[in-house]
């Protein structure tokens, strides 16, 4: 089995996620990759920019350069903290960097500061209005925000500009499921049978369409994944899609263990990894509210 640990009893992995409190209904079998860890390059790195920061001489726009290059190895490290940050410093230092606001909106979207991030996303697009994954993350951040007519209007753009993207289509249908369930599934059938491949992302797409079990798409995974790293990555994606559609069928104890699969992957720098943690705060500050 090389370095992972594949199909796991789900009782056990039941004892291990979520302590005394095993999930109620669940998939029969489970794919668990070893976790990703940080690698040598990402420390080194870090070291570097932060020696280049200290040479004198550089300009606002050079530091603005080398706080944003940190920030994204320390947001791919999943240094959360440091990241946001090293991209306020570079914003300090360059008030037009488009990137800098992107990535900041991502995190004020996590920590649930909607209008902060609307702000953030409008003005990245406002200094690069071509900027199709500010269209995403505010998109993401509407979704979140509950406003899903306005989200699936940016996250329809973001999939216009490469409709073949597995990836793109399941964000708008989120969108669009939150207003017209139906007319969202009939979207997503659509949109599948004119722009689906054989890539296996698809494949999530197949199971939100009933076509496809939850076991079938983690076996693929399982077989076709080249190396741990591969293996963590797909999981850290198919795990927070299916969360996503156990939610959607009223299975929310399945969906607080595959939320915490993809978190379990150490891919920080995910989407659907940023959203996983997201996702399990929601979720407890709704049973807060109901106690």
């Amino acid at each position: 089995m090389n370095d992972r640990l594949l199909l796991a009893p789900l009782a056990l992995l039941g004892l291990v996620l979520v302590g005394c409190s095993a999930p109620r209904v669940v998939t029969p079998t489970l794919v668990l990759p070893v976790p990703m860890q940080v690698s040598y390059e990402s420390e080194l790195g870090i070291a570097r920019l932060g020696q280049m920061l200290n040479s004198p001489g550089l300009t606002p726009e050079q530091r603005a350069e080398l706080f944003f290059q940190r920030g994204v190895v320390f947001d791919r490290v999943g240094l959360r903290a440091m990241a946001r940050l090293d991209f306020n410093r570079a914003l300090r230092e360059r008030p037009d960097f488009a990137d800098a606001y992107n990535l900041n909106g991502v995190y004020l979207t996590q920590n649930q500061e909607f209008d902060e991030a609307y702000e953030a996303f409008d003005s990245a697009l406002e200094l690069a209005p071509e900027y199709a994954y500010a269209n995403l993350n505010r998109g993401i951040a509407l979704y979140y925000g509950s406003r899903p007519t306005l989200a699936a209007r940016d996250l329809k753009t973001f999939l216009d500009e490469d409709p073949a993207d597995p990836y793109r289509l399941l964000w708008w249908y989120l969108a669009l499921e939150q207003t017209d369930r139906d007319a969202a599934l009939e979207a997503l059938r659509s949109h599948q049978q004119a722009h689906g491949s054989d890539e296996w992302a698809w494949d999530i797409v197949n199971v939100y369409l009933g076509t496809m079990s939850d076991e079938q798409l983690l076996n693929r995974i399982t077989e076709e994944s080249e190396d741990n790293q591969e293996l963590a990555e797909r999981l850290c994606e198919a795990y927070f899609y299916l969360a996503k559609q156990a939610q959607r069928n009223e299975q929310p104890e399945q969906a607080m263990v595959y939320f915490k699969l993809a978190l379990a992957t150490n891919i920080y720098d995910f989407v659907e990894h940023r959203y996983s943690l997201l996702e399990l705060d929601l979720i407890g500050e709704q049973a807060r509210l109901k106690r």
